[in-house]
């Protein structure tokens, strides 16, 4: 098995684990906030599935950042519209 893969499992794996305990630890009334603030971070996936298209397994890399391009696509845009909803909660009424 190429050592490099085990490697990035790994990484994989241990990003896992550690954003499972930090989501885990937010308290019920801050969890909205920061997430819907956090999903904009979705970003860099979508930046790193771009640069990923340049590896030399083109179909498994192509289809792998087609789907990372999608769901950070879909995180990005479900955070922009929670952050929106729960700003204009605070609008003043007419």
């Amino acid at each position: 098995m190429d050592p490099n893969l085990i490697m990035l499992l790994t990484i994989f794996a241990l990003a896992v684990f550690v954003g499972f305990e930090i989501i885990t630890k937010v308290p019920p009334t801050l969890h909205t906030p920061l997430m819907s603030g956090s999903n904009a971070i979705s970003g860099i996936t979508l930046v790193g599935a771009v640069l990923s298209m340049n590896q030399s397994h083109p179909v498994i890399t192509g289809i792998l950042a087609f789907l990372a391009v999608a769901l950070a696509t879909i995180n990005v845009v479900g955070g922009y519209l929670v952050t929106h909803r729960m700003l204009s909660m605070f609008k003043r009424k007419g």
